[in-house]
């Protein structure tokens, strides 16, 4: 019998926590385990953006790690999982990322991700960027992480927040080939232009 699916999640101090706490809800739906890490501006932003804890955002989890946890199973490559995602990702995460200078678990399983050449998902959370902020994120990508910003799909039609949503993390989990029903997907045009 195969092994269950591991997903390792971080959630980053960039507005947007909602990002990985859906992601956290699918997986669950999923039956994807989940392993967990929170930065301590995550928690902040969780308070303030949604009417969830961070203990209950870390309870959706199968798994939850403290941000200063660097002995944890994921921040060795030897820790089997499909990949991570960073839902969201803040610009100092990002930039830790690229440069290799990690300072916490959250920065430390996502450069183990790239050493060891699994998927690494970034959904940045920042605009305007500038020339630095390009120079990182391209530097990222040729190390093989793909940069997924949660960019709104207007072909849906979304009705709610929740759709705008629920679109960027069935993205997300395609990129991982997690198959979902979370995202509308493009059937071509409908009628004649």
């Amino acid at each position: 019998m195969p092994e269950k699916q591991k997903l390792i999640i971080g959630i980053a101090g960039a507005s947007g926590a909602i990002y990985g706490i859906r992601l956290l809800q699918a997986c669950q739906k999923m039956n994807i385990e989940t392993h967990l890490v929170v930065s301590k501006a995550a928690e902040i932003t969780i308070s303030h953006e949604t009417d969830m804890t961070s203990t209950e955002v870390k309870n959706l989890a199968s798994k939850s790690y403290k941000a200063t946890d660097i002995g944890a199973a994921i921040a060795s490559g030897s820790f089997q999982n499909t990949g991570m995602v960073i839902a969201p990702c803040s610009i100092r995460s990002m930039s830790e990322i690229a440069t290799g200078t990690t300072s916490s678990l959250l920065t430390r399983a996502a450069d183990v991700a790239l050493k060891e050449r699994r998927r690494l998902v970034l959904m940045i959370r920042e605009t305007p960027l500038h020339s630095g902020h390009l120079r990182n994120l391209a530097l990222l990508s040729d190390l093989g992480a793909i940069i997924a910003p949660p960019v709104p799909a207007f072909y849906t039609h979304p009705q709610s927040v929740d759709d705008i949503v629920n679109q960027s993390v069935g993205r997300v989990l395609d990129l991982l080939q997690f198959d979902n029903t979370l995202t509308d997907r493009w059937q071509g045009l409908k009628k004649d232009i």
